[in-house]
């Protein structure tokens, strides 16, 4: 949802002073010091779903990085990295010089020291509003159509499969909400995604590529944003207008923005995406609040029923599955940390819609749904058709 772009603002200075302590050894941009492939590559079994979580620590400071990279090593078995595109940086060329492949590098060494897998996923679209770009250099225009904009989204894809040769690839977050928004620009983009999905292929076939597609806006239950349509009824054309070159149906959901806390998500809420394809499946983002947000409703125990409706609906199918964030954010620490940084604290008061999907309190206290999450970690599993 729209929590990515502010996970930037909170977390990046916290997490380049880990990096640089950690990982200083790799300050080569050129990567010829370092090896990053093989901590990717140990936590891969295609036969099992692999649970992951957002690497967004519950407060700023290194100690606050240090511990909870610590405690995902314990509870999952990869990080999802949602890398926005640096556009003015691979714009010439894949290769060069520049402090975002260097920060990038670094994180995957962090994650691989903590036994941790990394799934990326490239994003071109402003975390706070779908509908628009993010950060683009100024004059640029904001449109899949413009050759900018094309070249280095491919470089940028191209440099993170030569560097890291992922398993996993995902080309945009929640693109169904820009095409809601912009229908007519969403030719382009999807011929900006079979370009680089060939090219992908060509150099890594087993890579698995796949955009995510936002659950609750798919199957139009949002009524403020998505209006004369059928509410529950899946806009699959929004889906299939990627076939066959869509690798893994992936999706984003947080049904906590639609059902009252004493409302139980359907036992067919998510059966329709298993139903439509034989493909495998993911929840690339995804969770329930703990308590109340707002005028939003939530509960440990509504957290612990979207668990089980996830895994008793799709959960032998999913490759894939990350739960937003492992530990609850703490606002007043963040805002405390933005005000000393110079930012507006009031930046991140969207955070607050988010910061209670962790399946631990801001202080590591486990809530009830830890104990089910972890069950399914090490839980033996296999897929249907593996």
């Amino acid at each position: 949802m729209e929590v990515k772009a502010l996970f930037r603002l909170a977390t990046t200075p916290s997490l380049l002073a880990v990096l640089a302590l950690a990982c200083g050894q790799a300050g080569s941009a050129n990567g010829s010091q370092v090896s990053v492939q093989d901590p990717v590559a140990r936590w891969l079994d295609p036969g099992h779903t692999q649970y992951g979580f957002f690497p967004a620590p519950p407060r700023d400071g290194v100690d606050a990085v240090l511990e909870h990279f610590q405690a995902l090593g314990q509870y999952a078995d990869f990080i999802l990295i949602q890398a926005p595109v640096p556009w003015q940086d691979f714009l010439p060329s894949i290769e060069g010089d520049s402090q975002s492949r260097i920060d990038l590098r670094n994180q995957v060494i962090l994650a691989g020291q903590h036994g941790l897998g990394v799934v990326f996923v490239v994003d071109p679209l402003n975390g706070l509003d779908r509908r628009e770009f993010f950060g683009l250099p100024q004059g640029w225009e904001g449109s899949f159509a413009n050759l900018d904009v094309r070249a280095s989204f491919r470089h940028f894809t191209l440099w993170l499969l030569r560097t890291f040769r992922p398993q996993y690839l995902g080309l945009a977050s929640e693109i169904n909400t820009y095409g809601d928004a912009h229908p007519e620009d969403m030719p382009h983009f999807h011929s900006l995604y079979q370009e680089t999905y060939a090219q992908v292929k060509a150099e890594s076939p087993d890579t698995l590529v796949f955009v995510t597609f936002q659950w609750e806006g798919l199957t139009q239950r949002f009524p403020q944003v998505f209006k004369g349509g059928t509410t529950g009824l899946p806009k699959w054309e929004q889906v299939q207008a990627f076939e066959p070159n869509l690798d893994i149906w992936a999706i984003s959901t947080y049904p906590y923005f639609i059902f009252s806390g004493d409302e139980p998500i359907p036992p067919d809420y998510y059966t329709p995406l298993a139903d439509q394809t034989a493909k495998p499946l993911a929840v690339a983002e995804g969770g329930y609040a703990s308590r109340l947000v707002g005028n939003l409703t939530g509960s440990p125990e509504a957290q612990l029923q979207f668990l089980e409706s996830v895994q008793n609906q799709i959960g032998n199918r999913l490759r894939l599955w990350v739960n937003l964030l492992l530990t609850d954010f703490d606002l007043d620490a963040y805002r405390q940390a933005a005000r000393a940084q110079g930012h507006d604290p009031g930046d991140l008061d969207g955070l607050a819609w988010f910061a209670g999907v962790g399946l631990r309190e801001n202080d590591g206290r486990p809530k009830p749904a830890l104990e089910l999450w972890a069950s399914f970690l090490h839980r033996p599993q296999t897929h249907e058709g593996d």
